[in-house]
């Protein structure tokens, strides 16, 4: 007898999902707390790079998420103040999401690899008066600091370093009382910075109900998590991704999270010997992350548990797919989604799979491939994926791109959000990814700015202009790759090359770098004097299919 999943039938899972978010709630209170009436229930089961191993409940969670509010809202934060994390894998991240829900302060988490430029820009766009980050990283803190007025507290996770405040410390002496404040569901939850195209990144703002709450399909339809399951999704605290399916969505099933440490790179090899040391039910991976992995002798391990994988980011290559099926005998399900929303498509579980295709609508949205003017396309032509918002808006999707008018304009006209997207729908209501609308790079599931990375470049003094383009690669789906014209004076070099890699990884976050610079004598122009990026995009291609 097969697996039962709980999608069900997808037709008639898909027609009676109706998410609605009441006018008050808090899903701290509303649901983490409701698992944490069982004192036993596991949260998490933190892995340590020591080779330690640690069991939270949902007990003791909710109980150090209280102190946390209560420390934050005793030093002075108030009610939609914003809060900066940087930090790793800690248990102390997942501990202060909470904690901000409950105060009603809003999260603003970035990855531990940003540099001091990117770190001054996020502060001081998002005006946040608490950074809490750890002794690796506090020195990046300290650096900016005179340049961000708004922080008033700075808090150190794992240790003290004066004159900043200790987590720990904070946590002890706080009181682990505090009620369920009943705010408005439309409060801001948390704030995510997504990239684009021709500035820097936005801030996408979801709220207090829409987003948890539509996060249940995605834990029940997609990742199929039940409240026996350990769930894991190896993914950096600082991405929307560790909201999805390292938060929200196995939490509102009552499954319990794995989390591994692993400060550093992804380790293929590591990965699968944890789905053998621990009893991993469920997983989502990055496509990186599986065609690394498919790279090893996937025969040679024997997970514990595994039952179910998922995944997103990008398309995960067919020959990947079936290279894991065929060792470790389970489908890839793959989704879709971005910053600004929950599980919009998917393969769903149990249904039929379509080689590189991302699957159907989700329960809970009305998507359409659509014509800038809003008209649904026939089956086979291509469009920009947008989701309806009229008459009503869908639970899930978020509430604007704060502080950015012109964004919201742009995305949301006509009745529909423009995800930016290009893809085409076939006759059966599959979709199928063309690529972005705009410039955005998507490297192995980042999402980079090629303004980001030209303005890094600019401030070297051998660059007259660049030009930034994503080019495809089998591994990372894109790279990123940078057309370079040199100041006068300057010749081309290898070595000129590797200087400008290392000045834009010192300036801007690491994973942002050019790895491919290609010298030029002139970049291709429009008659206004603006840089043609989908000419050098379309010689890539040309390239890539000549090879």
């Amino acid at each position: 007898m097969g697996q039962q999943y709980q999608i069900g039938n997808y037709r008639e899972t898909y027609r009676n999902f109706k998410p609605e978010a009441p006018e008050r709630y808090n899903w701290a209170y509303e649901v983490f707390d409701r698992w944490a009436r069982d004192p036993r229930k596991v949260a998490m089961v933190w892995a340590g790079d020591d080779g330690s191993t640690r069991e939270i409940t949902f007990r003791e969670m909710s109980e150090r998420s209280r102190r946390i509010a209560n420390a934050l809202t005793g030093m002075g934060a108030r009610p939609g103040d914003r809060v900066l994390t940087m930090l790793p894998r800690v248990v102390e991240w997942w501990e202060l999401v909470l904690g901000c829900m409950r105060a009603r302060l809003v999260p603003v988490p970035v990855t531990t690899l940003l540099t001091e430029n990117d770190l001054t820009y996020r502060i001081n766009a998002s005006e946040a008066s608490v950074v809490v980050t750890d002794p690796e990283n506090v020195g990046k803190i300290e650096a900016v600091r005179q340049g961000c007025p708004s922080i008033e507290h700075v808090v150190v996770v794992g240790g003290s370093r004066p004159p900043h405040l200790g987590y720990e410390e904070l946590v002890k002496r706080a009181s682990p009382s505090l009620p369920n404040p009943n705010n408005l569901s439309s409060d801001p939850l948390i704030i995510y910075f997504t990239s684009g195209t021709t500035g820097h990144p936005k801030m996408v703002v979801n709220t207090h109900a829409s987003y948890p709450i539509a996060h249940v399909a995605t834990g029940k339809f997609w990742l199929d998590n039940r409240p026996t399951d350990l769930h894991w999704t190896p993914v950096d605290t600082g991405w929307a991704q560790a909201a999805w399916t390292c938060f929200y969505a196995p939490w509102n099933m009552g499954a319990a999270l794995f989390v591994w440490e692993a400060r550093g790179r992804f380790d293929p090899e590591g990965t699968l010997r944890m789905f053998e040391k621990y009893p991993i039910t469920t997983f989502f991976g990055p496509t990186t992350a599986y065609r690394l992995m498919v790279q090893l002798d996937l025969g040679r391990y024997r997970p514990a548990a595994l039952r179910h994988c998922v995944g997103a980011g990008e398309a995960v290559n067919p020959e990947v797919i079936d290279a894991w099926r065929e060792s470790m005998g389970l489908h890839i399900w793959e989704g879709y989604g971005q910053t600004e929303t929950t599980l919009l498509a998917a393969t769903f579980p149990g249904m039929e799979y379509r080689p590189g295709s991302m699957g159907v609508v989700g329960p809970g949205f009305d998507m359409a491939v659509v014509d800038d003017d809003g008209n649904e396309l026939p089956a086979g032509e291509e469009g920009e994926i947008a989701v309806r918002t009229c008459p009503e808006r869908p639970v899930g999707l978020f509430k604007e791109y704060w502080k950015n008018a012109d964004a919201n304009s742009k995305s949301f006209r006509g009745g529909w959000y423009y995800t930016g997207d290009l893809a085409t729908r076939d006759e059966d209501g599959y979709y199928w990814f063309v690529g972005r609308a705009d410039d955005v790079i998507i490297s192995a599931a980042y999402r980079i700015g090629p303004f980001e990375v030209e303005s890094a470049l600019l401030e070297h003094e051998a660059v007259a202009e660049t030009a930034v383009v994503g080019k495809d690669d089998p591994m990372r789906g894109q790279i990123v790759k940078a057309f370079v014209t040199l100041a006068p004076g300057r010749r081309a070099s290898p070595e000129v090359a590797a200087e400008l890699q290392d000045h834009v990884k010192r300036v801007t976050a690491p994973y942002k770098y050019p790895r491919e610079i290609e010298f030029v004598d002139n970049l291709p122009k429009t008659i206004s004097g603006k840089i043609r990026r989908n000419e050098l995009r379309d010689i890539e291609k040309r390239r890539s299919g000549a090879g």
